[in-house]
């Protein structure tokens, strides 16, 4: 079999590293010393609503990606986000729990937390619950109540008895509810005004100093060392390092007791106290603002060539007639196909998630299915989106006698002299 692959999406991306952003004040400080650095035209603003059709994929909502860096806190951000286009709802399949990586990970941290904190015998609220499936974790684990906030709630039958749902975002109606553990899970990357709702954050828990607000979420400074353009897309408005991350916390009146990575260094992790007086004490995790700016600087430098590098690989393959899949069909997927702009060429993504399989990846229109497909369809090459998921993967091929060349992300193209 015999594909083309076609280029016309790649003059969309373009790296402006000395463009001064104008009007795009930072929403975590509100100073004005920014700049954007990396844009990517038209590309799909809902990765994970489920498409049932291809037509429906191609023609899926699309927005701008303009990201800012602020030079005064380090946060960065999609100054081109508009909420609005980003659609929550039922049809939003974003749930990582199917995966025995992913749930072993999520099993240590609900250990971790439990252990770190003193949660035992506590009451802990959770926003962004999802289906509940850490706050049933903690309660296993010996949390006295767990409360989960969410707009959207599907099926919570299996959730713990000690487990009750809001179906409403955390906010300042509830400062009357008295927590002894607030946290979010892969949230706060989609929330465009971090200083305000950390405020939110803050004014909701009251003066008790005793109460954590936990927070974690995607870490950007491995995003900028790894030039990984897979990971920036749309729904994610807002990337943080770990310096930038407790910078907006203390700023809205936090005191900043932990700060670490986790999953691979894939996620930042804070954990914060309110704060009796203004403390300007740092951690030694937090990377200097010089630092970042030349992070910054750096990713310029080489994303182009590795993006170009990409496109090469590609054409050869599919040019020698080989069969290539990617392995992943959530964001990081859309990601990637659509800011290398594949549309034909490859025509399957497998997901181990059953309630993404028969769909269509955003953008691009890759059907979407499970890893038994590839028992007939036999492919020469799989890229894999995670790496942390790679000995998972290998393993599933391998059960089917599969032997394809694996190609993850992080390994490929080879760093850029």
């Amino acid at each position: 079999m015999h594909h083309t692959l076609k280029e016309s999406h790649t003059s969309k991306v373009r790296f402006a590293a000395t463009v001064t952003a104008v009007g795009t004040s930072c929403p975590a400080c509100e100073h004005d010393d920014t700049r954007i650095f990396y844009e990517v035209k038209d590309v799909p603003t809902n990765q994970v609503l489920l498409r049932r059709t291809r037509e429906a994929a191609l023609n899926c909502s699309k927005g701008d990606i303009r990201l800012a860096l602020c030079h005064s806190c380090g946060f960065i951000w999609n100054a081109a986000f508009h909420p609005e286009l980003v659609e929550y709802g039922e049809d939003y399949e974003s749930t990582q729990a199917v995966s025995p990586t992913f749930n072993a990970f999520h099993d240590c941290l609900a250990k971790d937390l439990m252990a770190r904190f003193d949660l035992a015998g506590k009451e802990v609220f959770e926003i962004g619950c999802g289906q509940g499936e850490f706050l049933t974790m903690l309660c296993e684990l010996g949390v006295k109540k767990a409360t989960g906030f969410d707009p959207v709630l599907r099926d919570t039958s299996d959730a713990h008895p000690r487990v009750t749902f809001v179906k409403d975002w955390y906010s300042e109606r509830y400062a009357n509810l008295r927590p002894d553990f607030v946290c979010s899970k892969m949230v706060m990357e989609h929330i465009p005004d971090p200083g305000r709702y950390c405020r939110m954050l803050r004014a909701t828990i009251g003066d008790r100093p005793e109460v954590i607000a936990f927070a974690m979420m995607p870490e950007v400074t491995r995003i900028l060392e790894l030039r990984a353009f897979w990971d920036i897309f749309y729904e994610h408005c807002a990337y943080y390092s770990l310096g930038s991350l407790a910078r907006v916390f203390r700023r809205a009146g936090f005191h900043v007791t932990d700060l670490w990575r986790d999953f691979g260094q894939q996620y930042a992790l804070i954990g914060a106290r309110p704060a009796v007086t203004t403390s300007h004490k740092f951690l030694p995790q937090e990377e200097g603002l010089g630092h970042l700016a030349t992070m910054v600087d750096s990713f310029l430098g080489r994303i182009a060539s590795d993006q170009a590098q990409w496109q090469r690989w590609f054409r050869e393959k599919l040019k020698d007639g080989k069969r290539v899949v990617i392995w992943g069909g959530g964001s990081k997927g859309v990601a990637f196909l659509t800011t290398l702009g594949i549309r034909d060429g490859i025509e399957l993504a497998v997901d181990i998630n059953p309630n993404r399989n028969a769909t269509f990846l955003a953008g691009t229109g890759q059907q979407i299915v499970t890893p038994d497909v590839l028992n007939s369809y036999r492919p020469d090459a799989v890229i894999i989106m995670s790496p942390i998921y790679r000995d998972e993967i290998a393993s599933t091929l391998a059960s089917m006698e599969l032997t394809p060349e694996l190609v993850t992300v992080e390994s490929f193209p080879t760093p850029s002299s």
